[in-house]
């Protein structure tokens, strides 16, 4: 070992057993400096760079300790060690170096590709999305492993357009409709709520009465309405004539026509749509909205105090609330009240309490000699004192046992009076004193029982939301006898419309308890009380749910429905945030019931309410294709003019209905009016131009194809373009013809010109033909191309009979004559001008 050496072990260890020295003290201060800085490089020096040069220490700990081949590198570029040492121990960090040269010598495990567990099917094909696929994604470092990725599954089938489809021009060649109908063109509505579908409708879990016959396709007309058609009609047309007169129809940022309510319209502007008289649902629906969300002019401007200003405002919404309620009860209550002609004063005056009918409550104790409990009456629904006074009193009587000797009737009144509105404990006994419990909302709908707990069970400042939780308690818990909440047209005694199987009574609650818990419940979206059966018996009845979702999601701006992506924000005038499928699938259920009752017009007024642009466009164009046969003169105009939808969406819905009907060139102007060139363009190709070829009609010919001169058509160089060039093939060459007869064969420079460039577009065209035409089961394609394959051969033989031969033309269509009539023509020329050169 070297003298240096041993200087430098033994310095070290000095330092180990003699404590702390200067140097250290040093060395340490240099590595807090430096420790910062070091951190952030150490893991890319040890990663992704090569190794900084160790110190003569750190290499013998590498190699064999006394290994005489190992040179210090300090002495060999003459500085002293002990100083190379100390700025080593600066710049380095010698245990972080040590640990990370220990860690990269250790065999690493070997890394297996990230691949898909989660595959489909046993023999996976990477074409369509589902192969196994290493990631090939990059490392932040080696340090980092990789996540996989999310499986996405792929789309085994794509959407295509209808001439791209392989099925275009097919739809008729099928023996088993299931199998041509169950992918593409699988089960599903048709217009008017038409039904198609194979053997018979029926549930999951039951039996089918027949077997499906796979080569017949039934359609059958589900009915998406209950009750009259006729109502129905005049319903949705009454509301949604107002809902049109306070919308703005105005194109958004696509140019798509668009339906951007008034912010004017509300509950009560509806409200005025019916008569004062009219107390059934709907109408007690919008008075319900009313009273709830409508802004109302309390006239609390001018309280400073904002909190006095809104206790003073909730009170005001009970009010509001109370008023309504006591207008919808009042049928069911004036119904008991005939029902019970004979009945004891006692129950006549619980029965009007129950409707909140103080005034003749008091009239009717006052007949009935009761003068005391009439003035008790006119005090309800009395203050704290009030109540406790009565409520004192029942416990004395049942204590005392003597509610047993008081009618049940006569007890319930005092019990509202006292605020007590579930259950009235009774004394028990047996015998003569025997005193039962008295459920007091027993009998009653459960409006009236909501009203107990609003009237009578709650104080005056109580919130709407207290007494809604009051009432909802009762009814859930199932601890007395208060009516569940079930919708209007269950509580019916003749019974509803059996069209439909109804669900379960609690399971769909009624609207007017849905809306009332709307307003309680802060929480509560639209989502949740927009089910059809709240509304009607009908499961695919959407008028009443649209109407309300319009009002208080795009005009009140109240609430909203639960899937609204509040995450993309549309510009401040659209008055939407964001997009939710609920919404225009509301839409789409409410157009498809206007659709079956025959409303064109108001089912694309819904379908302008559809929030996306490609959407919207999409929906409204298949309406309109759909009823293409009632697209007459009154309702294009009421499309065009008040709703705003362009001409050319309506064109193009009646041109497919004439393609339909047969009626080819009414379909062709069509499309053409529609600015749709490539259908108007197929249609002359494929339909018209073969009967004009037949005919010979050149100026037809000419008319068909010069309108798409100079227009973006697809395939037009090599399909319509060629009839043109027909057409001017036939009319130049008997021209050039005449005109070298004339002439003694001599042409000018310009018809030479011309003769030239027919010699060699003429047989390219011969020889195109038939991929122009290529409808070979259609006898008119056929037709036509024999027909102008004889005539521009005929015209050009007769000055040019050498350019079919020399074209090398090869087609099926030259028939025998004209084939022997081109050999002869071109021999002919042959012989003349083998006597020219002679």
């Amino acid at each position: 070992m070297d003298e240096d050496d041993v200087r430098v072990v033994a310095r070290r260890g000095a330092a180990v057993n003699d404590g702390p020295s200067d140097v250290e003290e040093e060395e340490e201060e240099s590595e807090d400096e430096v420790d910062e800085e070091l951190e952030e490089d150490s893991e890319d020096d040890i990663r992704g760079r090569p190794p900084a040069p160790l110190n003569g220490a750190s290499g013998r700990q590498r190699g064999p300790v006394g290994d005489p081949t190992i040179i210090p590198w300090a002495r060999q570029i003459g500085v002293d060690p002990q100083k190379m040492h100390v700025m080593q121990t600066s710049l380095f960090r010698m245990p972080e170096e040590e640990k990370a040269l220990r860690a990269l010598n250790q065999p690493q495990p070997r890394k297996r590709l990230l691949l898909t567990s989660n595959l489909s099917r046993k023999h996976s094909r990477d074409s369509e999305g589902e192969g196994l696929r290493a990631d090939s994604r990059q490392r932040a470092s080696f340090a980092h492993d990789i996540e996989p990725e999310p499986y996405r599954p792929s789309r085994k089938y794509a959407r295509v357009d209808t001439s791209a489809s392989a099925f275009a021009g097919r739809e008729g060649a099928y023996i088993d409709a299931g199998l041509a109908l169950g992918r593409s063109f699988r089960v599903g509505w048709g217009p008017g709520g038409t039904l198609v579908h194979l053997g018979d409708l029926c549930g999951p879990n039951s039996a089918s009465k027949s077997s499906a016959n796979a080569s017949t396709v039934k359609l059958t007309t589900v009915p998406l309405i209950s009750g009259i058609t006729a109502e129905a009609s005049a319903h949705a047309s009454r509301l949604l004539s107002h809902h049109l007169s306070n919308t703005q129809i105005e194109e958004d940022a696509d140019g798509i026509p668009f339906a951007n309510p008034s912010s004017r319209l509300t509950f009560a502007t509806f409200v005025t749509q019916f008569p004062s008289t009219d107390h059934s649902f709907e109408p007690a629906l919008f008075r319900l909205g009313h009273a709830l969300f409508d802004p109302i002019d309390f006239r609390l401007d001018d309280i400073p105090d904002v909190q006095v200003r809104h206790r003073l405002r909730a009170i005001r919404r009970k009010t509001e609330l109370s008023k309504w309620l006591k207008t919808a009860v009042s049928s069911a209550m004036d119904a008991d009240l005939r029902d019970q002609l004979d009945a004891t004063w006692d129950r006549t005056l619980f029965t009007l309490l129950s409707g909140y009918q103080v005034e003749r409550a008091c009239e009717s104790a006052a007949d009935g000699g009761n003068v005391k409990l009439a003035s008790l009456v006119a005090q309800c629904p009395g203050d704290a004192e009030f109540r406790a006074d009565l409520q004192n009193q029942l416990e004395i009587w049942r204590r005392e046992r003597i509610d047993a000797h008081v009618s049940e009737d006569t007890r319930k009144v005092y019990a509202l009076l006292a605020g007590v509105t579930d259950t009235l404990k009774g004394s028990g006994g047996s015998g003569v004193e025997q005193c039962a419990d008295i459920d007091l909302a027993r009998g009653l709908d459960w409006k009236r029982a909501f009203g107990l707990q609003l009237w009578y069970g709650s104080p005056m400042e109580a919130p709407i939301a207290q007494v809604f939780e009051a009432y909802d308690a009762l009814w859930k818990e199932g601890l007395s006898s208060v009516a569940p909440p079930v919708p209007w047209y269950a509580e019916r005694a003749d019974g509803t419309d059996l069209t439909w199987k109804l669900p379960s009574k609690a399971q769909h609650p009624d609207a007017l308890y849905s809306l009332i818990k709307l307003f309680a419940d802060p929480a509560c979206n639209l989502s949740a009380v927009l089910s059809s059966f709240s509304f009607s018996p009908s499961p695919a009845d959407y008028r009443l749910p649209w109407h309300l979702y319009i009002l208080l999601s795009r005009c009140l701006r109240t609430r909203d429905l639960a899937d609204r992506d509040t995450s993309i924000r549309r510009d401040e005038d659209d008055g939407v945030e964001g997009h939710s499928p609920s919404a225009d699938l509301l839409a789409n259920s409410y157009a498809s019931q206007l659709e079956q009752l025959g409303m064109i017009q108001e089912a694309a007024f819904v379908l302008l309410h559809v929030e996306g642009s490609a959407g919207r466009a999409k929906v409204i164009k298949e309406l309109l294709t759909r009823s293409a046969s009632k697209l007459d003169d009154w309702v294009t105009r009421g499309l065009v003019g008040s709703l705003k939808i362009p001409v050319a969406w309506i064109n193009e819905a009646k041109a497919v209905y004439a393609l339909d009907s047969g009626n080819i060139y009414e379909a062709y102007e069509l499309y053409l009016a529609a600015g749709l060139y490539d259908a108007a363009h197929d249609i002359a190709v494929l339909e018209l131009a073969p009967d004009a070829v037949i005919r010979q009609d050149l100026l037809l010919l000419r008319e068909l194809f010069e309108v798409f001169d100079g227009r973006p058509v697809s395939g037009w160089n090599d399909r319509g373009q060629m009839f043109l060039d027909y057409a001017h093939a036939l009319t130049r060459l008997p021209q050039l013809r005449e005109r070298l007869v004339q002439t003694d064969g001599t042409l000018d420079a310009d018809e030479t010109t011309e003769l030239d460039h027919l010699s060699r577009s003429v047989p390219r065209l011969v020889s195109i033909l038939p991929d122009i035409l290529p409808d070979r089961s259609d006898v008119r394609h056929t037709a036509a191309v024999a027909e102008m394959t004889t005539q521009l051969v005929r015209h050009l033989d007769q000055i040019r009979p050498l350019a079919i031969a020399q074209a090398q033309v090869r087609t099926p269509f030259f028939g025998d004559a004209t084939r022997v009539r081109n050999i002869h023509s071109t021999m002919y020329e042959r012989f003349l001008r083998t006597i020219e050169v002679a």
